[in-house]
């Protein structure tokens, strides 16, 4: 039996109600899911709330899943489109945005990969929420213009400014990285 057989199968079960397939759902997909709505909303806290929600619409929408793609590409549009929605609705219920929050490090094996890592998420996070919306959607989960568009209510043309601004903006501020990562990098050749 492949992947969409077995997906068929295990969906039509949760359909039915059996909670056995529901939990299987969910651990199969619930990674994935949460990693989407995490470098959506940006807030851990936001995620959470909004990862509840795109779970509730995610069992409710299943009979809705015709089988004619896979589940998990099904799956991950719902998570998109119930993020986008409830990042609109947050957008609209407040105006000031988060503070970037300063998670303690835990000292890993791989420390700079990590620390890499946590400084180009900080640097996401200081990007407004437009442009952080559409670097996200368009570099990380690789829409295009046209579909950012259509998801955002924008133009296309729009889609490309804010991603414009966002690279510029990441630019800036992750270039002190680059003394850091490589200092060792031989600059005499550089130009003045």
């Amino acid at each position: 039996m492949n992947a969409m057989e077995t997906d068929a199968a295990i969906v039509r079960r949760a359909i039915e109600g059996d909670e056995r397939a529901m939990r299987l759902l969910w651990n199969q997909h619930a990674p994935h899911v949460d990693a989407v709505v995490r470098r959506l909303a940006g807030d851990p806290d936001l995620a959470q709330d909004i990862a509840q929600e795109v779970w509730i619409q995610i069992f409710r929408a299943l009979p809705s899943w015709r089988g004619d793609a896979k589940f998990s590409t099904w799956i991950h549009r719902v998570a998109i489109n119930r993020t986008l929605n409830a990042m609109r609705r947050v957008k609209r219920l407040s105006t000031v945005e988060t503070a970037i929050e300063e998670d303690s490090a835990v000292v890993e094996q791989d420390a700079e990969r990590s620390m890499l890592a946590q400084t180009i998420a900080e640097a996401t996070q200081r990007l407004s929420p437009g442009a952080r919306t559409v670097f996200l959607l368009h570099d990380v989960e690789g829409y295009t213009h046209e579909e950012i568009a259509t998801e955002l209510g924008i133009t296309a043309g729009g889609s490309k400014s804010q991603l414009f601004k966002a690279r510029a903006k990441l630019r800036r501020l992750l270039a002190p990285l680059v003394d850091i990562v490589s200092p060792d990098l031989d600059r005499s050749y550089a130009a003045p």
